[in-house]
């Protein structure tokens, strides 16, 4: 019988076998038997451990996205924190372009990726703490889903790009228009400290600081007036800034 230690060696054993073998050949059929043979171990065992090859494979891709998404020492400026979350992000996919053709080629109607959910989630914590700020032009979620289609995209683009013709300037130009799409132009052309303090502000811009004020804290509200509220902002926030 297996000692509980033998018994997680193996599972990280087939884990780092199936990463070996994903991310070095970018084969996504991935053999089974290829992987027990790289790990050690019989095919049972990995069935043990992973209930099915697609377990084995989504347990991988979680393992390595984690690592992209543990989050860099904060800056304390949520835009130098957008762009460095938006280079990790592009960083992970050149260095690990299998997994990430998994982690966004395989997309289904309707369900969203709860590997990728962590990630999203920063992002959009990110974008509450700008509009906090009054640096947003639209609501956090909306910001957040744009520059997340954004980040996707360019690279996926990169990736598909031969590497001696790679052109990492691409990432940065699509970067700098995805935060002008949806920031404030003086938070995307000024460093934190030279920002002007808010000031007066327009309704539509005083309305998305409040929006991500209540959704943060809802406190003394009930889930009725919650939703009416955020109906409301949400209406008076769809105006110009």
């Amino acid at each position: 019988m297996r000692t509980r230690g033998q018994s997680g060696d193996a599972r990280d054993r087939l884990l780092l076998a199936a990463a070996e073998l994903l991310d070095g050949s970018g084969d996504r059929t991935l053999s089974t038997r290829a992987v027990c043979e790289r790990a050690g171990v019989q095919a049972p065992t990995l069935y043990h451990h992973f209930g099915s090859k697609q377990g084995l494979i989504d347990a991988v891709i979680n393992h390595g996205f984690t690592q992209y998404v543990q989050p860099a020492d904060p800056t304390g400026d949520p835009v130098d924190d957008l762009r460095h979350g938006w280079d990790r992000h592009v960083a992970f996919g050149l260095e690990h372009p299998a997994f990430y053709a998994l982690l966004y080629g395989r997309a289904e109607p309707g369900k969203p990726c709860a590997v990728t959910a962590p990630a999203h989630a920063m992002l959009r914590e990110l974008l509450t703490v700008a509009a906090r700020q009054g640096l947003l032009t639209v609501p956090a979620g909306d910001a957040a889903e744009q520059i997340l289609a954004a980040n996707v995209g360019v690279t996926l683009s990169l990736i598909t790009q031969p590497v001696d013709e790679r052109d990492m300037g691409l990432s940065d130009r699509v970067r700098e228009a995805a935060l002008a799409a949806v920031l404030k132009p003086a938070a995307v052309l000024e460093p934190a400290a030279e920002r002007p303090v808010p000031g007066a502000t327009t309704r539509a811009g005083a309305a998305l600081t409040l929006l991500a004020l209540v959704d943060e804290d809802p406190a003394g509200l009930t889930a009725g007036e919650h939703a009416l509220l955020r109906e409301l902002l949400d209406r008076l926030a769809g105006g110009k800034p």
